[in-house]
């Protein structure tokens, strides 16, 4: 194999999801998260972002109509991972959660970033995450990352919130 890399400017633009239910999905993702509709496809898809990209995230019905959701130990998808510009803009989101009373299914601390995972109302995994600035991020004594799973400090997350 040869020596090329991506470039380092390189971003996964979006991702497109199947769901069973296009309403519902757009109630979890506009209604809760709070991402903006932008356009939809017919009546079996619809393209959401932040910001009024074009679109962040397809959902579509096209070969998932009513199915159930996939097996957690089959291949796919395991989650997305939705990066928000700051700590505090995290905490908003896991208070909007709380106040819905919307299921957590882990927070963790990772060394580069915190994460908040749930699942959509179709089981698929979704993170909502803040990346630690870089000059942060732990390193091992060779300089490699040394990224590692702890609870995540859901009080100092919430205290963002505090005038």
């Amino acid at each position: 194999m040869d020596s090329y890399r991506l470039p380092a400017s390189t971003r996964i633009g979006h991702v497109h999801l199947k769901v069973a239910n296009l309403p519902r999905a757009l109630d979890f993702y506009c209604g809760l998260l709070g991402f903006e509709l932008i356009t939809t496809y017919g009546q079996d898809a619809a393209f959401i972002s932040a910001g009024g990209y074009h679109h962040h995230i397809g959902l579509n019905t096209w070969y998932s109509k009513g199915a159930a959701p996939a097996p957690a130990n089959s291949v796919g998808l395991f989650h997305t991972a939705i990066l928000y510009p700051s700590r505090q803009d995290l905490a908003r989101a896991l208070q909007r959660l709380q106040q819905a009373n919307y299921p957590i299914t882990g927070a963790s601390d990772h060394g580069v970033s915190e994460a908040i995972y749930l699942n959509d109302p179709d089981q698929n995994g979704v993170e909502l995450y803040v990346d630690r600035p870089h000059d942060q991020w732990p390193r091992h004594a060779d300089g490699s990352l040394h990224m590692y799973t702890r609870p995540l400090d859901m009080p100092s997350l919430m205290n963002e919130l505090l005038p």
